[in-house]
């Protein structure tokens, strides 16, 4: 039975299912899992990857979904909504689904955007531990990083202290020569909280640090958790520990993580994230939590370790690229699929009708603000103007091999024709296409989006990169800014240039992933700029290094580790029940 969404807040909706969500062990049964392949933790559990793919090993991989979206608004359009709707549209069809959604971060959730839970009818249970920590893992990756940082402040201190002989003496340690002014890592906290973007540490006497400029980014921004989201297993995350760039030294080299001899301990932080938390839908189809990295810096995905113990598990394995197909897809399809070695069945474009307004020219969408009264009205011309952006989107996937399937998110203020002329231009363009209204009515609403998705998982797509590994990064960025964004090519401003050159030529970096960094609110590096447009050129204005991941991030237009606070937080909303202990206000 659906709740009533209109009247119930989320986490109204998500304490009410909670009282008939499955214990830890009661997975056992549902999933068919042996019991020491659970480790609970508090009502949830973690799942034991490493058993579970042992026993599975020989299983056939089920269908492999991925969910993406067309430019969204500042306020999203729902495809962890959309994500967890199909989930139990597929699970009323009675099929064995389940899928794996990215971790929410602190940061959005007590500021504008809110949880990533989904909504409604279309929502990951228990909210609030989803919320508001999980099983742990941001915490255990916060601690990983911001040791690496102790590890490198404490001994550039040491080293202005110490001579070279006392310093082999005292610490059995040779001097790096680190230069304060090439240090690359920061620390990491998990808000929003633009003051500490730029700051200054180790104030006070010789003993109380290395004076020199340093930063804070958010803990998703780390790239502990793009390597989490990447890695295949613990060896594979230790083995890439040691090969953190933390600094440089004052001859230009490297100083790694490894030089410091942090790597190890760094994993053992982190050893309990390398398992997937097992949450469920609020119609109890089992749904994974596992990593969440940055979608417009690192890969915006869940684990590939999420998709390959859901492929041995499910039937059907639902997974969700962050952002639009512009940023999330493409991330999947040349970077997780390439690392995994998994091949999508079908891939979900999520629409929203608000979404196409605005691309046509509709009024400024601000988050935080109510919607203009424009996006509740009819207007076809309107939408008509906007439909570029869905048929750029439905052209990316297609560029992959892959026949999309176009979800119409539905929200009461869609009209019968406004729903009927984005379903034609979807179909014009070769794509399936479903209304879909799960946030009302969960499952049930569903139904027509888990009958498309199935039917294309029938169909046999020619999956293929769109790139070679051999191809240099300056010619893959100019084909991902031509093929992906709609540029006419890229430009690179001279420093940028001279670095592409040196990357280029240095052997080390021929097997690093190409991570485009840019905007998610515009196809272009100018999140003003809606539509499709034409004409233009994608400025490239550095290259980021992520040495540990292996990723080359080219960066176009300005891009912040570390968000700010809005001056209307979420957590103004937020309390808890001081008789309960429940959370309240969370969205």
């Amino acid at each position: 039975m659906a709740y009533d969404a209109t009247k119930l807040k989320d986490w109204q909706i998500s304490e009410a299912a909670e009282e008939n969500m499955p214990k830890p062990y009661d997975w056992v049964d549902i999933l068919g899992l042996e019991k020491d392949e659970i480790i609970p933790m508090g009502r949830l559990c973690k799942l034991d990857f490493m058993k579970i793919m042992n026993r599975l090993k020989d299983r056939p991989d089920g269908k492999y979904i991925e969910v993406t979206a067309i430019t969204p608004t500042p306020l999203g359009e729902g495809k962890s909504t959309t994500s967890c709707g199909l989930i139990e549209g597929l699970g009323k069809r009675k099929l064995n689904v389940g899928g794996c959604l990215r971790q929410p971060s602190g940061g959005p959730t007590m500021n504008i955007k809110g949880t990533a839970a989904g909504g409604g009818n279309a929502l990951l249970i228990p909210m609030t531990e989803f919320s508001m920590g999980l099983t742990g893992d941001i915490n255990d990756i916060m601690n990983a990083h911001n040791l690496a940082m102790v590890a490198l402040t404490s001994r550039m201190m040491h080293e202005r202290n110490y001579t070279d002989e006392q310093l082999q003496r005292l610490t059995r340690m040779r001097r790096l020569d680190v230069d304060p002014t090439r240090v690359e890592m920061g620390w990491v906290m998990d808000f929003c909280a633009q003051a500490l973007r730029n700051i200054v540490i180790g104030l006070g006497g010789r003993m109380d640090g290395y004076t020199m400029q340093s930063k804070f980014g958010i803990a998703v921004s780390s790239e502990l958790m793009a390597m989490l989201s990447i890695v295949r297993d613990l060896r594979d995350l230790r083995e890439r520990m040691d090969n953190i760039t933390l600094a440089f030294d004052k001859r230009g080299n490297r100083i790694t993580t490894g030089d410091l001899e942090v790597g190890g301990a760094m994993t053992a932080w982190m050893r309990n994230t390398i398992n997937p938390t097992l949450c469920c839908t609020v119609e109890y189809q089992p749904l994974m939590v596992h990593a969440g990295p940055f979608a417009n810096i690192a890969v915006g995905q869940s684990s590939i370790i999420g998709d390959r113990i859901g492929l041995k598990m499910f039937d059907y394995h639902v997974t969700e690229s962050g952002f639009a197909a512009d940023i999330g897809f493409e991330k999947f399809w040349n970077v997780k699929c390439r690392l995994s070695g998994l091949k999508p069945h079908v891939s979900v474009l999520t629409t929203t009708i608000r979404a196409l307004k605005m691309h046509g020219g509709g009024p400024k969408v601000v988050a935080g603000l109510p919607l203009p009264d424009a996006y509740a009205k009819e207007d076809l011309g309107l939408l008509e103007k906007g439909l570029p952006n869905m048929l750029h989107h439905i052209n990316v996937i297609k560029r992959s091999g892959i026949n999309p399937v176009v979800c119409i998110n539905g929200f009461h203020t869609d009209t019968k024709e406004e729903v009927a002329m984005v379903r034609k231009a979807a179909e014009d363009a070769g794509a399936r296409c479903a209304f879909s209204t799960h946030w009302a009515n969960g499952g049930d609403g569903a139904l027509e989006l888990a009958d498309a998705v199935i039917e294309a998982t029938k169909d046999t797509n020619d999956f293929q990169f769109l790139y070679p590994m051999e191809m240099k990064l300056r010619d893959r960025v100019d084909l991902i800014a031509k093929v992906v964004y709609g540029a006419d090519g890229a430009a690179w401003t001279p420093e940028a240039e001279a670095k592409a050159k040196s990357l280029e030529s240095d052997s080390q970096y021929d097997d690093y992933a190409t991570m485009m960094v840019k905007t998610h609110l515009s196809l272009t590096h100018d999140p003003a700029v809606k539509g499709v447009p034409k004409g233009w050129t994608l400025p490239i204005r550095d290259v980021l290094i992520y040495s540990g991941a292996k990723f080359l991030c080219p960066m176009a237009g300005s891009i912040s580790l570390m968000p700010g606070t809005s001056s209307d937080p979420a957590f103004r909303r937020v309390d808890i029940d001081v008789d309960t202990g429940k959370v309240r206000g969370l969205f």
